[in-house]
């Protein structure tokens, strides 16, 4: 199991553990490097980060924010990636609506970012965490960037699927 963290919004992370959600999409952001975003990544701990201003950029119509445990890290989710694709068809892209949260002004934004039009998508399982790993938060979890080392993982930390893997499959 690799100690990486994704990070990725608080309600898209809770999305994603209740079955809502079966897909990750992503441009890349300011920290990405030379050689932009990519899930460089088959496996890795969702990372979950919080704004006021995700809730309204979602689809979601009854859901609150939840507070992030203060200086605490609170990952209660584990994904591996099953197929990865670069799309860059926005009628494709916009067809993705039912595998996620986000309203389609988002992902429009995310798919018109910079030069080079799409947007990065990661069909993912998502196991939940028993129990929920809890570690202290630090500066070097910050910026603008996907991807952060991790501190060593609990001993006995188990994986429970979110869905069956047919369910999984078929969201593909």
């Amino acid at each position: 199991m690799q100690r990486i963290g994704f990070k990725e919004w608080a309600l898209v992370c809770e999305a994603l553990g209740e079955g809502r959600q079966s897909v990750i999409i992503r441009k890349g952001g300011i920290a990405e490097g030379r050689d932009g975003f990519q899930f460089r990544h088959r496996e890795f701990f969702l990372f979950p980060t919080f704004f006021h201003e995700q809730l309204g950029r979602t689809r979601l119509v009854d859901a609150t924010l939840p507070e992030p445990p203060p200086n605490e890290i609170e990952i209660r989710f584990f994904a591996k990636v099953q197929e990865t694709r670069v799309i860059d068809d926005w009628e494709t892209a916009r067809a993705l609506a039912p595998l996620h949260i986000l309203q389609e002004s988002v992902v429009r934004e995310r798919f018109d970012y910079d030069d080079a039009p799409g947007v990065h998508v990661a069909f993912v399982r998502v196991f939940r965490l028993e129990p929920v790993w809890r570690f202290p938060d630090a500066k070097a979890y910050g910026g603008c960037r996907s991807w952060v080392p991790l501190p060593e993982p609990p001993a006995g930390l188990q994986l429970h699927p979110v869905l069956r893997a047919d369910k999984s499959e078929a969201a593909r």
